[in-house]
């Protein structure tokens, strides 16, 4: 085959369906469901919670007690959107800024249910909060 069979539309027709039957193009299908699991979305989840604790006014840290929902999509890198529970601990701002911290208990407890949009580049690790917001839970 030279390169005068490509001036054929016909036959350049045929090779581009066929490259697209045998998966050769990436399709972009928008947000997918993902497994949850905290290992694979570790740095997504710190990068959220610091960002979190950050913009708080709250005197004590927050901290994910539990991943509800997670979804992803690709584009020119990586968007989830995730529902997580986040709750108090006991360990003040002023502090530390220990993960490691106990949840409050009795009076002081709060938990909120918090979804988020992030979008990051991982290979350069790059992250970026979209959109967040919290409820009461």
């Amino acid at each position: 085959m030279g390169v005068g069979c490509w001036r054929n539309p016909l036959l350049l027709l045929v090779a581009l369906v066929l490259a697209a039957k045998l998966g050769y193009f990436q399709r972009w299908e928008g947000f997918q469901e993902m497994p949850m699991s905290k290992k694979n979305m570790n740095s997504t989840l710190n990068f959220f919670i610091q960002s979190y604790n950050n913009a708080s006014n709250d005197t004590y840290l927050f901290r994910i007690q539990k991943l509800i929902r997670s979804q992803m999509q690709l584009t020119t890198g990586v968007e989830y959107m995730v529902t997580v529970k986040i709750g108090r601990t006991k360990c003040k701002r002023s502090e530390t800024k220990n993960s490691t911290c106990p949840l409050q208990s009795k009076k002081l407890r709060k938990t909120l249910i918090c979804e988020f949009l992030m979008y990051t580049v991982p290979w350069v690790n790059y992250y970026q909060l979209w959109n967040n917001s919290c409820l009461e839970g």
